[in-house]
């Protein structure tokens, strides 16, 4: 059976707590996982959460703040010393080359598994596979930042009644399906589309056009609310957003479930983010993100 869930393995910005490990998450995509922002202390994270070396295909960095990359030494080398199977990607910023090949080869030790390099320096899709497409998109930070999103491509759902009126049923569905018609009947007439999932990964930024493209009909949006409203000019001053203003993208951009995550050691009491992003307006599910959460993608509509 396939798995869309995001596996949270650390939510703090900038400095870890008691509570909270630096950024890292891993999105199960069915039988893929791709690992965003790994920071600090993310491989003893990744053993916390039952996440092993195997299930990492992809890595995606969004900037290079050592709370979204001074895990990756570790992440990589676990990597190889686990002999990992398959090739595993990874993207980061371009103008972050010297930052990641520093942390690639931080200390010394066997490379085993391919690793290919594939920056990001412009927006739009960096690859293409059966499962989506992988996006990008700049954002505001002091330090060159993008989001990423992924899209599945749309599907066919097939209507039973539909097709019982037009007497196709057993292995007919499945030529139809393959086909695109059958003694006349068009696919189109026994089916509807299905709209595939879409899923944002947004980290440190302030508003802008990115954030909102990347969480445009997402039915899952990660997205940083490092602050709390009272303190907006502080996240607009180093570039980061607010629990509201995360939560009006998210309304705005007709997001099913937001997580809210990235956030600043100075509040005590997470629960006030889930205060301040109800207050803004946002209805829908919501999580506000704990080290160790698994969250599920919605169920499709």
């Amino acid at each position: 059976m396939s798995v869309r869930e995001l596996v949270v393995l650390g939510t703090a910005s900038q400095v870890p707590t008691r509570h909270r490990n630096h950024n890292g998450y891993l999105l199960r995509w069915d039988g893929e996982g791709i690992l965003f922002d790994p920071g600090e202390g993310t491989q003893r994270q990744m053993l916390r959460a039952g996440v092993a070396a195997h299930d990492i295909d992809r890595i995606c960095v969004t900037h290079f703040h050592g709370d979204h990359s001074l895990g990756l030494a570790g992440v990589i080398q676990r990597i190889n010393l686990d002999k990992v199977p398959h090739p595993v990607s990874a993207h980061y910023p371009r103008s972050g080359q010297r930052f990641f090949d520093r942390l690639r080869y931080a200390t010394a030790y066997r490379e085993t598994v391919a690793l290919l390099e594939a920056p990001v320096d412009t927006d739009g899709p960096l690859v293409r596979t059966p499962g989506y497409t992988l996006e990008a998109r700049r954002l505001s930070h002091p330090v060159e930042a993008y989001g990423y999103r992924l899209v599945e491509p749309d599907g066919r759902r097939m209507l039973p009644d539909r097709l019982a009126a037009h007497g196709i049923e057993g292995p007919d569905v499945g030529r139809i399906q393959r086909e695109g018609s059958l003694n006349g009947v068009a696919l189109e007439d026994v089916s509807e589309v299905r709209r595939g999932q879409r899923f944002a990964f947004v980290m440190d930024t302030r508003l802008c056009d990115g954030v909102y493209a990347l969480a445009e009909g997402c039915d899952m949006l990660v997205i940083e609310s490092t602050f709390l409203d009272e303190d907006e000019e502080l996240a607009v001053d180093f570039g980061h957003l607010t629990a509201g203003q995360a939560a009006r993208v998210a309304r705005e951009a007709g997001v099913r479930h937001l997580v809210l995550t990235h956030f600043s050691q100075r509040y005590p009491d997470p629960e006030e983010f889930e205060r301040q992003a109800r207050a803004a307006g946002y209805e829908a599910e919501l999580t506000v993100a704990r080290d160790l959460d698994r969250v599920p993608l919605p169920k499709r509509r």
